[in-house]
């Protein structure tokens, strides 16, 4: 299924365990340096680098692009890294959540309380996504390296949606 981050957010309850998607529009990529620093800024009311409210954070730390290409590599991080970051992010209003990996039983009950979805993308395929991305902007933290702040336009990523807001996770093992 096709869809935008607008019709996304909109429909977020429609998306379920398990539903394939081929997502298009903004996400912003936020490793864990990133994500410190976010914390930080909204610790001390500092204007952030952009606004979370109905965001998409994709856990990825972009390779520089080879001359002519729009990005270089641009995998999934493992997201359980992020976890300790998770409760601040969405109460900021961030509506998805993407990465790899499965999320901690606390993140699972913050998804659903704050009607949000964790998709996860396919690792080993960073290759393969950045030929997704339309267009990419450093936006913050260029110190970081790889963990900057990216606002990337994509077309068609593949996903997967992994926790549902109603906290249904395809990851669970029992």
């Amino acid at each position: 299924m096709k869809i935008n981050l607008q019709d996304l957010v909109l429909n977020i309850k429609a998306l379920k365990a398990g539903q394939k998607i081929l997502f298009s529009g903004t996400i912003y990529t936020a490793r864990d340096a990133a994500h410190k620093r976010i914390i930080d800024m909204l610790d001390c009311g500092k204007e952030l680098p952009f606004d979370l409210k109905n965001a998409a954070i994709y856990y990825c730390g972009p390779t520089p692009a080879k001359p002519g290409a729009v990005i270089g590599a641009c995998g999934p991080t493992t997201s359980s890294r992020m976890d300790i970051f998770t409760a601040r992010i969405l109460k900021g209003g961030v509506k998805i959540l993407i990465g790899k990996g499965n999320r901690s039983d606390e993140v699972v009950d913050l998804i659903k309380l704050n009607n949000s979805a964790y998709l996860v993308a396919t690792g080993g395929v960073a290759a393969l996504i950045s030929k997704t991305v339309q267009k990419a902007e450093l936006i913050a933290f260029e110190d970081l390296g790889p963990e900057a702040i990216y606002k990337l336009e994509v077309k068609d990523m593949p996903l997967i949606v992994a926790i549902d807001s109603l906290g249904n996770n395809i990851l669970k093992h029992s």
